[in-house]
């Protein structure tokens, strides 16, 4: 049964003001995180490996390149599960990739990310650090309840379609193909490829588990 859309969705949730309260700062930091992500380049989710590639080729800042796909995700997501929608949509697919350029600015004014492309030691341990606080920061994210982001929302509508096929896999097929749609885009570009093919690959295979054992503790705790 196709679900309806209202504006009362964005408001009618259990205890709205505290779960804006987790979503807000949640959205924060993932675009911090990844900020650190992308300047280590040894991998990164693969909606945002797609999304730097895609911006290399094009020209465009990472941030105005995620609002314009997710805007288009975002229509296909209002047609076919408008259920997803919700404030933490719209914060996911209007501010993530803008404060993640934001910071990727700071780090090269104050010079962070030199450092990080000429110490092996910083390099590895910004990785490790700030691929933790974002798969915890992303659980909570998750775990508001606020919305689901474009880029998610689709495999679950996907999934929706097709009961039959167990979701772990169609996940993993979903976010591999969006790793090699960046790498057919890097081929393309003056600049080469953005970030690391096989990272994201083991991202995209082991991000999601993670994040879904940590939000369970999560949910525990909340």
């Amino acid at each position: 049964m196709k679900h309806q859309f209202s504006l009362k969705q964005f408001v009618q949730i259990e205890n709205f003001w505290k779960r804006i309260g987790i979503m807000l700062p949640s959205v924060f930091f993932m675009g911090f995180t990844l900020s650190i992500l992308i300047e280590v380049g040894w991998g990164t989710d693969p909606a945002s490996f797609f999304l730097l590639n895609l911006s290399n080729l094009i020209g465009f800042s990472f941030g105005n390149t995620q609002v314009i796909v997710y805007s288009c995700m975002f229509l296909l997501v209002f047609i076919f599960g408008s259920q997803y929608i919700g404030f933490g949509t719209l914060a996911n697919m209007l501010l993530i990739g803008y404060i993640s350029d934001f910071f990727r600015f700071v780090w090269n004014k104050i010079g962070y990310s030199n450092l990080i492309d000429t110490n092996f030691s910083i390099q590895l341990i910004s990785f490790i650090l700030a691929l933790l606080v974002f798969v915890i920061v992303a659980a909570f994210y998750i775990n508001s309840k606020t919305g689901v982001a474009p880029y998610d929302a689709l495999p679950q509508i996907i999934s929706d379609a097709l009961p039959k096929i167990p979701f772990a896999p169609l996940r993993i097929v979903y976010d591999l193909s969006f790793v090699l749609f960046g790498f057919i885009f890097s081929l393309f570009a003056l600049n080469g490829l953005q970030g690391s093919v096989i990272g994201s690959i083991a991202l995209s295979i082991l991000i999601g588990p993670t994040i879904t054992l940590v939000g369970k503790i999560i949910n525990k705790i909340m």
